[in-house]
């Protein structure tokens, strides 16, 4: 037997010694003349750029002028990154308030903060800390960016924010530390544990409501300053108009894909029609509609500014698409699946809410991903129509006066920027991939 497995491990570990590093680039790169010039060319050109960029980019580079022209007279060949450097706020937040720009960096702040839990193995009801940033953190987030005056609606919706918020980072510090929840903690504190289940729910909901109260109490008078949406702009507008569009993208689109896939002829209908009119435009036209038709539609004294208009036509534009990735994903689950379901006595939403719809997301990931890479990307076309966005802001540096004709360095920065974005959320798809097995495993 053990003569067996040693037999077993030597011929798992022959093709580790076959592959080697010499191996490799044998058998990859030099395994035939041909493969060897072809090779040594692309080494050439590969260092030939980036040579060049080097020299360019860094060696010949000026960091630090106070204009175009002074860069010219320190490097006429190097890049002139001084101004980039100079316009990093307006790249980063536009046309914001300086004094108010905390109100814009505690709003990330919090919304790592909400989703940090997510990412702790040991947290409990994370599908419940997902759907709440999803629905309450835009409006935290929204007043603090905007400010002025609360109306009810919004202290209310403000007052349920800050306490999901609280609610959510002490069930992830006990989550951490001892495993258990903010519930079980409660529970145990207030002597309730061995209590009836209708007991301790009325407990839980009765210092809810406590805090609500509390809470509101607090934040009623709290109010900031005004900022008109026309001084928002740069990567906090890209990043505002994308991030609606890409949370509310996956469940507008699982709405539209079962609703085409539904057997009642009017919902299918509606969807199907919904969903092939927006796909079957560009963005940009989606856009121009958007501005120019959603006044018509609105009631008498009710006017929407353009910002939302743009948000409001991203987000049934983005919904639209994902609803085709979402009916792709449901189509390859197995018929067999329907019927289990059926079988064990699950009704249509628990059957897709608990079976299919989980299996089908883990396959579509890939996807789904792609999707919100692209629209990240082509939120970028709302420079267009006027809004300065990040893209707006980079084409704003060659028209400032000391740094007019500036154009290939604010361009790669953004591609830069948009380049390690995009990757950091792919890389984090392929992790969803291995963590769920959906795609490595297979």
């Amino acid at each position: 037997m053990s003569m067996a497995k040693a037999e077993k491990s030597v011929t798992r570990s022959a093709p580790l010694t076959e592959t080697s590093f010499i191996g490799w680039l044998h058998k990859n790169l030099f395994s035939s003349w041909v493969n060897a010039i072809l090779t040594f060319v692309s080494l050439y050109i590969i260092f030939v750029v980036i040579k060049s960029l080097w020299i360019w980019g860094v060696a010949e580079a000026v960091w630090v002028a106070e204009n175009r022209r002074e860069c010219f007279a320190i490097s006429k060949d190097g890049a002139c990154w001084a101004g980039v450097i100079i316009w990093l706020e307006n790249i980063f937040y536009g046309r914001y308030p300086r004094d108010e720009l905390w109100r814009v960096n505690l709003g990330g702040l919090l919304l790592i903060l909400w989703m940090a839990p997510l990412w702790l193995p040991r947290v409990k009801d994370k599908i419940f800390i997902g759907l709440s940033t999803v629905f309450l953190y835009p409006f935290l987030a929204g007043y603090l960016f905007a400010g002025g005056d609360k109306g009810i609606f919004m202290q209310l919706m403000v007052t349920g924010a800050i306490v999901c918020l609280v609610g959510n980072t002490v069930h992830a510090c006990i989550g951490v530390f001892s495993g258990g929840g903010l519930p079980e903690s409660l529970l145990g504190i207030l002597g309730r544990k061995d209590a009836s289940d209708a007991n301790q729910r009325n407990t839980l909901l009765a210092v809810l409501a406590i805090a609500f109260v509390l809470i509101y109490a607090l934040q009623i008078g709290w109010t900031v300053e005004a900022v008109p949406w026309t001084k928002w702009g740069g990567m906090f507008l890209t990043l505002v108009i994308s991030g609606i569009g890409i949370t509310s993208a996956l469940p507008g689109g699982i709405i539209l894909a079962l609703g085409r896939r539904s057997k009642l002829p009017v919902i299918r209908v509606l969807s199907t029609s919904f969903i092939e009119l927006f796909r079957s435009v560009p963005l940009i036209t989606v856009l121009f509609m958007a501005t120019t038709m959603f006044p018509l539609f609105m009631p008498e004294g009710f006017v929407l500014n353009k910002l939302v208009q743009v948000i409001i036509a991203v987000c049934l534009f983005s919904a639209c698409y994902m609803a085709e990735t979402v009916r792709a994903g449901l189509q390859a689950i197995p018929k067999g699946q329907y019927e289990a379901a059926h079988t064990i006595g699950l009704g249509y939403w628990g059957m897709m809410g608990l079976i299919v719809m989980p299996q089908a997301l883990k396959h579509m990931i890939p996807n789904i991903v792609g999707s919100f890479i692209g629209l990240l990307k082509d939120t970028t076309l709302v420079s267009i129509i006027g809004l300065f966005d990040i893209l707006g802001m980079l084409r704003s540096i060659s028209q400032d006066a000391p740094w007019r004709g500036l154009h290939k360095e604010p361009l790669i920065f953004g591609a830069v920027l948009f380049f390690i974005v995009c990757f950091i959320m792919s890389k984090y798809s392929r992790h969803l991939e291995v963590k769920l097995s959906a795609g490595a495993n297979r």
